[in-house]
């Protein structure tokens, strides 16, 4: 359909070419006229601009006129129509494009809001290649997040709707990043309500939201000030330290990376120990704790220790070995 429409968009220019050819070449020989001012005649008659004739003009030239108005209009009318169809049909196709992609979407990240640090959190997701929805209204916004090419859903984020567009039943988390408590705490209520299983992260602004966001379903809530305090500190007490973290977040500088790992049942890592593993030996990872189910958390844990079903590993190594570990532990 929209190479039709650039064929029929082709031939009206390629009227309005023909029309303006006409009327140059045939002022030029009915009226005698320049090529500069034949030209001229020709453009404000078939644009109608309603300037008035440069010269006199004879009957032939009064009938051209008329003859070049009304080819013309119609020309012009024909390739406007074409132009307006093509953008309408180039946004259907953008938008079911962008539909096709969001159905496509599991075991992504949502990010509910796309202010400031919204806008980090999608730069971040990015760069460690790991696919997100943004879901936002504000049209600003959204013009952004059309120039960036980010994937998104134009809705409110405390809508279901918008939740389920963005494949809250499939995502693997969510980060609440609105500009009020309010909207965030609804935010977590309703996607918690989608899926039980989904990992929620939400901004408290005030101090007292905290509890009300856990209440609604956030398995963690981050306070802006307290973090933004606890790092100053970290970078006057131990700025090596804090530097070297940082680095392994964002990738940057150093060739390794901090991940956490989740076991799955099926993998055959369950039920080794992590001497017996291929995780140090072979990979080169080191393991630094061991979320046990969510239940405790083992710090520095013995090669002795037994890997289990659900355990969540926080590794350290660099990211191919990493990647391969993460397919070691992760099977369907």
């Amino acid at each position: 359909m929209g190479q039709n429409i650039f064929k029929k968009l082709e031939v009206g220019l390629g009227l309005i070419f023909l029309i303006t050819v006409i009327g140059t070449f045939g002022y030029m020989i009915i009226e005698g006229w320049s090529l500069l001012d034949s030209f001229y005649m020709t453009v404000i008659t078939i644009s109608t601009t309603g300037f008035k004739e440069i010269k006199p003009l004879s009957a032939p030239g009064m009938v051209l006129t008329v003859g070049l108005i009304i080819t013309g209009v119609i020309a012009i009318a024909y390739t406007g129509g074409r132009g307006v169809q093509l953008l309408v049909e180039s946004q259907i196709l953008r938008r079911r494009r962008m539909t096709k992609k969001l159905d496509e979407q599991s075991e992504h990240y949502i990010i509910c809001g796309f202010g400031r640090m919204g806008k980090q959190i999608a730069e971040h997701l990015e760069e460690n290649e790991m696919s997100f929805v943004v879901i936002e209204n504000e049209p600003n916004n959204v013009i952004k997040l059309n120039e960036l090419g980010y994937l998104y859903v134009n809705g409110d984020a405390t809508d279901d709707d918008a939740l389920i567009k963005a494949g809250v039943t499939k995502a693997k988390g969510l980060v609440a990043v609105l500009s009020t408590d309010a909207e965030n705490v609804f935010t977590t209520l309703s996607a918690r309500e989608l899926n039980r299983k989904l990992f929620i992260v939400a901004r408290a602004i005030d101090e007292g939201t905290e509890g009300k966001l856990k209440k609604a379903g956030a398995d963690r809530v981050v306070k802006p000030y307290e973090l933004g305090g606890n790092r100053m500190v970290q970078l006057l007490v131990r700025p090596g330290v804090t530097d070297f973290i940082e680095g392994i977040a964002r990738k940057k500088e150093v060739d390794i990376s901090l991940e956490q790992i989740v076991v799955s049942p099926k993998s055959k890592l369950v039920g080794i120990s992590l001497a017996e593993s291929p995780i140090r030996s072979e990979l080169n990872i080191i393991i630094i704790a061991i979320d046990k189910a969510g239940e405790k958390f083992v710090y520095n844990p013995q090669s002795s220790a037994v890997i289990e079903s659900e355990d969540k590993l926080i590794a350290i190594g660099q990211v191919e070995s990493l990647n391969k570990l993460n397919k070691l532990c992760y099977v369907e």
